[in-house]
């Protein structure tokens, strides 16, 4: 329980500081005076002053802010005001927080497959993991033994491997195997299943290099946004039910998701960067996505909406994201509990 709580922290504040971090550099880049960069809520536990800039670390990891001169309308004008800057200025600064979130998400798929996750080496006849209680097991055969020969038959690379054992179900197999600079001969009999012959065994798995990683990072980026937005789509037309979880629900399926490797972690962390960049850009009060409409208003309009009219707007769009926080908070805890 503490190793996942640790961990729902560490992913948590992860994700809140890369958004916040966006918001932050493209702030700095348009020249705009950031006030506050804070990670997290309520009672301040780390402060210090660098520059223009208070930063702190707060109680509560569910969120954060970058507070920047201009955003509240009694702020008096001066050099870097947020609302004194371009619109594009502007409309940048906001959507930086969810354009990081799904960089994140691809950096992560990218080191998934660079550092852990690997393909099947095809040149070699190494066995790269033995199945617990399979035939292969059961014959002798272990990890990192090369195969040289499949009944009198050279064995020149993987492929060859496979399609011997699968066309021999049932069939006494005798297999030349080198170990430790021994020789040694085994027989295994290939379990039948849908007609193949299977013994249990993987190949060695060589690492994707670099840019195939990156390639596969960016693929796998767009498998689930559009995955997300289907989701979103089939809830909305009433196709699948609803199934909203909040930060209590996540923490559970971090456990959960723990136990099966880091591979799966890394996933789990990119899907939900994924989708808190999406949430932000939502044309929902208090959310990136709707001062990013304000911002387009401005635009068609061609003079900005009334501060205190939008402030009033964004603190009812905030009030609601709370109390339906707190209801998610409830059902995720009535879940955990029955």
């Amino acid at each position: 329980m503490i190793g996942t709580i640790i961990a729902s922290v560490i992913i948590f504040g992860l994700l809140i500081f890369v958004h916040e971090l966006g918001h932050f550099l493209v702030a700095k880049w348009a020249k705009i005076r950031v006030l506050e960069f804070a990670l997290g809520f309520g009672k301040e536990l780390l402060t210090w002053e660098k520059g223009e800039t208070r930063y702190s670390l707060r109680l509560f990891p569910l969120g954060g802010f970058c507070r920047m001169l201009g955003e509240d309308p009694e702020d008096l004008p001066q050099e870097g005001n947020f609302q004194e800057k371009p619109l594009l200025n502007r409309f940048a600064v906001i959507a930086a927080g969810s354009v990081m979130n799904f960089l994140l998400a691809v950096v992560l798929f990218s080191l998934l497959f660079f550092l852990i996750v690997g393909v099947p080496g095809t040149d070699s006849t190494r066995v790269g993991a033995v199945l617990p209680q399979s035939r292969a097991f059961e014959a002798g055969i272990r990890e990192n033994d090369l195969i040289l020969a499949i009944d009198g038959v050279k064995m020149n690379n993987w492929n060859s491997v496979v399609s011997k054992i699968n066309s021999s179900p049932g069939k006494e197999l005798t297999i030349h195997i080198e170990r430790n600079q021994q020789d040694i001969f085994i027989s295994v009999v290939p379990e039948e299943k849908d007609g193949r012959g299977l013994i249990g065994i993987t190949p060695v798995y060589e690492k994707y290099n670099f840019f195939s990683s990156i390639v596969l990072g960016v693929d796998y980026f767009f498998f689930w946004i559009k995955l997300i937005f289907v989701g979103l789509y089939q809830m909305i037309t009433g196709i699948i039910p609803p199934d909203v979880t909040g930060p209590v629900g996540i923490v559970g399926v971090i456990g959960e998701v723990m136990q099966e490797g880091i591979s799966n972690l890394f996933s789990l962390t990119a899907v939900i960067s994924i989708n808190l960049g999406i949430i932000n850009l939502l044309p929902i009060p208090a959310l990136d996505g709707s001062r990013l409409v304000f911002l387009l208003l401005e635009g068609i309009r061609g003079k900005p909406i009334d501060p205190k009219k939008e402030g009033f707007i964004h603190f009812i769009g905030f009030t609601f994201l709370i109390l339906l926080m707190i209801f998610i908070a409830f059902q995720d805890i009535t879940r955990l509990i029955y």
